[in-house]
């Protein structure tokens, strides 16, 4: 019969979990400087808060075909106006008639996030190389035409789709070629550093406005040939932010104990192996935090092609806004809450599943 544990091998008791109160106490009231924090705080959320959830939902227009349904409450938001132009806003000036292909292209997106970011899905690794090297292809197919389907040209693509074509481009690129220039950055040959700090600094040095207005409307003239705008402006966007990510790979790059460079090496790996199966995923996991900060910033960035022409999800709600059938002092400004609502899920969901990857992997952690 084992003996039983000692009094002194006994965990210790735990703490009770503290009550609502003691919680408030503790966080929020815990000095008289706090509690007036806590007290100012509350006072600038009611005076914003409350007067917002009135205009959007209490006083505002849910239903309507016109202006005219709009006025009767104008005190509140003009909410007919986002559903009847909800086509508008999430194709732009896509044909009716081939709107399916865009169904289509967004639901193929839907499910590879969903496949790719859901634990205990197999198969993740042919999934992924799908959506990075096959998917982008069959997208382009289904939007623009070819094979068979009738050609759409990118002048009548806007709204949403626009957005996430733009934002998954500069997203899926931006991240090799944030690798393959951190990595020539630190390289210790001459030339191929010298180049790669070249490109980073000129990027980084001029801003996202003007390197769209250059790729649209100047490299025409330099080059002496008619560019589709919008590859330009997606080729722009991507070396754009490759030269940020570069600078946020490079980050994690120099966290790494050079142990581990001198470990890799006694195992006998060479250079490329040792960057790929030891030094660059610990890099990007410690990156991950700034890699995923970079992503949603050029999520919202998206909205500055409207300087080369093109209606993004902002740029087809300003340009209904100006219609005179919805002409009342509240369509804008229901617009603007509208796009900030979707713009607000697509970054909080990046966000939040950022933070359960680091906490999976403990990116961003002390080690």
């Amino acid at each position: 019969m084992a003996n039983a544990p000692t009094k002194a091998s006994r965990p210790p008791p735990r703490a009770p979990l503290p009550g609502p109160i003691e919680w408030l106490r503790e966080n929020l009231f815990s000095s008289w400087g706090n509690a007036a924090l806590t007290v100012v705080a509350l006072l600038i959320l009611y005076w914003v808060v409350v007067p917002f959830v009135r205009w959007a939902f209490i006083d505002a227009a849910w239903t309507g075909t016109g202006r005219d349904d709009c006025l009767a409450f104008e005190n509140g938001a003009c909410w007919p106006f986002v559903s009847e132009r909800i086509g508008q806003i999430i194709y732009g000036f896509y044909d009716v008639t081939e709107r399916w292909r865009v169904d289509l292209t967004l639901i193929g997106l839907a499910l590879g996030l969903l496949w790719l970011t859901m634990p205990g899905m197999p198969g993740k690794r042919p999934v992924g190389a799908v959506m990075v090297l096959a998917y982008p292809l069959i997208a382009f197919v289904l939007l623009a035409g070819g094979f068979g389907l009738e050609e759409v040209p990118t002048t009548r693509w806007g709204g949403l789709l626009m957005t996430l074509v733009v934002a998954f481009t500069g997203i899926v690129a931006s991240l090799p070629l944030g690798i393959l220039l951190a990595l020539g950055r630190r390289s210790e040959l001459p030339v191929v550093k010298g180049l790669s700090v070249a490109f980073i600094e000129l990027w980084r040095g001029v801003p996202l406005v003007t390197v769209l207005f250059m790729a649209a409307n100047m490299l025409p003239l330099f080059v002496g040939l008619s560019v589709n705008k919008l590859l330009a402006a997606l080729i722009a966007v991507a070396l754009f932010s490759s030269a940020y990510m570069a600078e946020v790979i490079r980050g994690g790059l120099q966290a790494i104990p050079k142990g581990q460079y001198e470990a890799a090496a006694a195992m006998g790996l060479s250079y490329w192996r040792s960057m790929a199966f030891v030094i660059l995923p610990q890099a990007l996991r410690l990156s991950l935090p700034n890699i995923v900060g970079n992503f949603i910033g050029l999520l919202k960035d998206t909205s500055l092609i409207s300087i080369i022409g093109f209606f993004d999800l902002l740029g087809i709600v300003q340009a209904g806004a100006t219609d005179p059938e919805w002409a009342t002092p509240n369509t804008a400004l229901t617009g603007y809450a509208f796009v900030g609502a979707v713009f607000w899920a697509m970054c909080f969901g990046m966000s939040r599943y950022a933070t359960h990857l680091e906490g999976v992997l403990g990116a961003g952690g002390r080690r």
